[in-house]
């Protein structure tokens, strides 16, 4: 998939070296063709990382997408530049009156507290109540998923006794559903998280569906029957050394970590960790955009 993003933007040079298929607006000007208009509300510390895991991810069919990043009003990122975020997002008043085809609304460090400590709070409910009319599929990553259960259906999270890290082993419970087309019946994906939602809560909620879980990690992959949110609570998108560079940072913050499971080659941190998550990673955001966004969406919003 063509992705429209800005030329300046630095994840552009990255996506250019790995042979992403981006283009610049006079190209994507030149083809007749409707595309996908799709948000992200990236409320990720490092937004400049989620930016270029997410848009190599959306790379990935024959569609042509437009990007825009969305960033909250009610809280200014500190690891990011002033600039970067002037000259590359938008805020929530600026595109409330358009329609999207597909939103993503990442995680954020801030599941240790209760959703209404966080900043905010207030602003991501607003947002995701105007996805309800707004936006045709809305995918939810890691405590972004948890904010969306606790939001729609009422489900909320618990605290673990230690993280959850590491690249687990998934099954499927819906074999049969678009959104894992092509998956194999068990496959493995990076968690990296402090709390946890209850399956047995999802199963009984009529209004959501269990795709896949680990039985060491928990659910994994839940969406809504009408298929306008989808929630992912580990990372599919995390490069192969997301896991190491967090399990560094936590070191060297002093903080009491254990090292992420199943992750590094004979659980040697001195060895690099081998990548068995990429290629389910690529399939599951080509899917929920062909299926769950593409054929789904009006061609023209009235």
């Amino acid at each position: 998939m063509p992705i429209n993003i800005p030329k300046l933007l630095p994840a552009r040079e990255v996506l250019e070296q790995e042979n992403i298929f981006i283009m610049d607006n006079e190209r994507a000007g030149s083809q007749d063709i409707r595309p996908l208009n799709i948000l992200i509300l990236n409320l990720m510390p490092e937004k400049e990382t989620a930016e270029t895991q997410l848009l190599r991810l959306l790379g990935n069919t024959p569609l042509q997408v437009n990007v825009k990043f969305l960033k909250t009003n009610s809280y200014e990122s500190t690891h990011t530049s002033k600039q970067h975020l002037e000259q590359f997002y938008t805020t929530f008043p600026q595109i409330k009156n358009q329609k999207f085809d597909g939103m993503i609304i990442t995680g954020a460090p801030v599941e240790l507290l209760e959703f209404d400590q966080v900043k905010y709070w207030s602003e991501l409910t607003k947002i995701m109540d105007w996805t309800k009319q707004n936006v045709t599929s809305t995918l939810h990553i890691c405590w972004g998923a948890q904010a969306a259960l606790y939001y729609h259906y009422g489900i909320s999270k618990f605290e673990l006794q230690r993280k959850c890290s590491g690249i687990y082993p998934h099954r499927i419970f819906e074999q049969n559903d678009i959104l894992l087309r092509g998956f194999d019946d068990h496959f493995y994906a990076p968690h990296s998280r402090y709390t946890d939602v209850s399956i047995e809560a999802i199963k009984n909620n009529t209004n959501l569906k269990l795709l896949a879980a680990s039985d060491e990690a928990g659910a994994l992959l839940i969406a809504s029957h009408d298929r306008k949110h989808v929630m992912i609570t580990g990372h599919l998108e995390y490069e192969s050394d997301s896991l190491a560079q967090e399990y560094e940072r936590d070191l060297n913050k002093g903080m009491e970590i254990h090292m992420p499971e199943n992750y590094f080659p004979n659980n040697d941190p001195t060895q690099p960790p081998i990548n068995r998550w990429r290629s389910h990673g690529h399939l599951f955001f080509s899917n929920w955009l062909n299926y769950y966004v593409y054929q789904e969406t009006p061609y023209s919003w009235g």
